[in-house]
């Protein structure tokens, strides 16, 4: 949800802010005032391709900052900065960390969804059409899907195997006796996951084993040897106990030293355990040497890591492997495919027949909110047709696509075909409506909904809104009085002369007289009694 957007410097905006409501929010104004440069602010918010074209004449750049919440359980909201140069670069942050647009069209775009007369990019691709019939239709769908994408990878995943087993048993001469060499030459020595780690811990031990064994000896001697530091202690500690019976201060150093003494104590022992664990055999050196020498020589010549002559080894006896099986690797991996094209298949069935049975009940839903918008005798259907196996992707299997029939008798059509922008518009206000939150976007941004339509319609139009914005935060451009009554929120877009003499677009919120003067303005075009009067009116009905 949009909680706040401010904008610098987009076409004729100067400076300007707008705090949508939760709800419905309505702009209006005169045409040419100015609208179309907030929608392209918003644009810039939800992380659409940035033109310098939109930077307003005479400045070097333009800034469009937003706060706004990513879902129902974001308590602090997400401050997100767009800046774009004359020159053509710019700049995007997320609570103040440099971000993409990628990532800015990722975390806020998803939450948006820009509803223009020639941008229903969402609702025109037959792309999600599958999504929305499956949003719709809830659980069932969901767990439909996801058994048939498991399935998907699993048939991927099988057939990627096959392919690998047939590669093994093409094999050529010429890669097969490389294989047998490889494998022979690894295997002449054997190497063991950890051995060559083992061998780097323990080799430098065994060639400085004489050092080691004068090292520990010595010091022992120094210690625990007689006339070491544990006799030196031990008098000591006697000494400073028979002067404590004069001073009791000495009995406390003698505590020290005696605590001291024990951990020499500890220390000697430990240095002699050590003294007796190093062992000087030559033979077993010289094996051990011999060893490392031959995992180096592995190395160099199938490495650089063990891990990849380890891994060198297991291709290698693949290969082999797989030239002298018969052709019983390949079998297995064959009746694997046919196993999991079998579950996959029925996945599918499921999947189809779980939005086969919704469908009825979605076109229904949408043909009834399209009869509310004056579209009687209109219908939606949603057409689904299984594509080929090759064309399967995560999903489904069968095409999904909404399809149009705009009066009984006449042949259905797909819905991005409709040559009507005001037919399009409504039937997409229908669907919205329907998926109400089940659709994942939080706010919708409406631009010439209301292109073509007055009288009733106009009312069933700002009825319709009124309910949508029960689910979502709505934002609307709009020409219509019986529209603009409807929201929560009000803001009057206007076109002056600038203090730079240049033209410029302001918005600012209106209330009270001022909104019933810029309703009767809507209704006839001036401020008559009259217009005022039936303006009022409407706002009380609509309030």
């Amino acid at each position: 949800m949009i909680d706040e957007l401010h904008v610098q410097s987009v076409a004729l905006i100067r400076d300007a802010t707008i705090r949508p409501a939760a709800g419905l929010t309505v702009l209006t104004g005169e045409t040419g005032a100015g609208k179309t440069a907030l929608l392209s602010a918003l644009k810039l918010l939800v992380g659409e391709r940035a033109d310098a074209g939109a930077v307003r004449e005479g400045d070097d750049h333009l800034l469009v900052e937003g706060h706004v919440y990513l879902g129902p359980d974001d308590a602090d909201g997400h401050v997100v900065r767009r800046r774009v140069e004359a020159a053509g670069r710019g700049r995007v942050s997320f609570d103040g960390h440099m971000a993409s647009v990628a990532e800015l069209a990722q975390q806020v775009g998803s939450t948006v969804d820009l509803c223009g007369q020639h941008e229903h990019q969402r609702l025109m691709s037959p792309a999600v059409h599958a999504q929305m019939l499956d949003a719709w239709t809830g659980e069932d769908a969901a767990r439909a899907l996801s058994r048939y994408q498991d399935a998907l990878r699993a048939a991927d995943a099988a057939a990627a195997e096959l392919d690998r087993v047939r590669e093994l048993a093409r094999s050529s001469d010429e890669r097969l006796e490389q294989a047998q060499f490889e494998l022979r030459r690894i295997d002449e020595v054997n190497p063991q996951a950890g051995e060559l780690d083992e061998l780097e811990e323990t080799l430098p031990r065994a060639e400085h084993a004489e050092a080691l064994l004068r090292a520990s000896e010595s010091a022992r001697e120094a210690v625990s040897g007689d006339g070491g530091a544990t006799d030196l202690l031990s008098s000591a500690v006697s000494e400073l106990r028979d002067a404590s019976r004069y001073d009791d201060a000495l009995a406390n150093l003698a505590d020290s030293l005696e605590s001291a003494l024990i951990d020499v104590e500890d220390c000697a022992s430990q240095l002699r355990e050590y003294r007796d664990s190093v062992e000087l055999d030559p033979e077993e050196l010289a094996h051990m040497q011999q060893r490392m020498a031959s995992l180096q020589g592995l190395m160099r010549t199938f490495g650089p890591s063990m891990a990849d002559v380890l891994a060198r080894r297991d291709r290698a006896r693949e290969v082999v492997e797989a030239a002298g099986d018969s052709g019983e690797r390949e079998h297995a991996a064959e009746r694997a495919v046919r196993e999991a094209e079998a579950s996959l298949a029925k996945a599918a069935d499921a999947l189809d027949a779980v939005r086969s049975e919704a469908v009825p009940r979605f076109s229904a839903a949408v043909t009834g909110q399209m009869a509310r918008l004056e579209m009687a005798g209109a219908e939606l259907t949603v057409a689904i047709e299984r594509s080929p196996r090759e064309q399967w992707g995560p999903q489904g299997p069968s095409r999904v696509e909404l399809m149009y029939r705009p009066g009984a008798g006449l042949t259905a059509r797909p819905l991005r075909r409709i040559a009507s922008g005001g037919e399009v518009s409504r039937v997409m206000l229908a669907c919205k409506v329907v998926l109400g939150q089940a659709d994942g976007v939080d706010t919708l941004v409406f631009d010439e909904v209301d292109a073509g339509v007055g009288g009733s319609t106009a009312r069933s139009l700002a009825a319709v809104l009124a309910d949508l914005a029960k689910t979502h935060q709505v934002i609307v451009v709009t020409h219509l009085a019986q529209v603009a009554v409807m929201g929560e929120c009000h803001y009057l877009v206007s076109k002056a002369t600038g203090e730079d003499s240049r033209p410029e677009t302001s918005l600012r919120e209106i209330s009270g007289d001022e909104r019933v003067a810029e309703i009767a303005r809507m209704l006839s075009g001036d401020a008559s009694d009259i217009s005022l009067a039936h303006a009022r009116e409407l706002l009380a009905e609509a309030h």
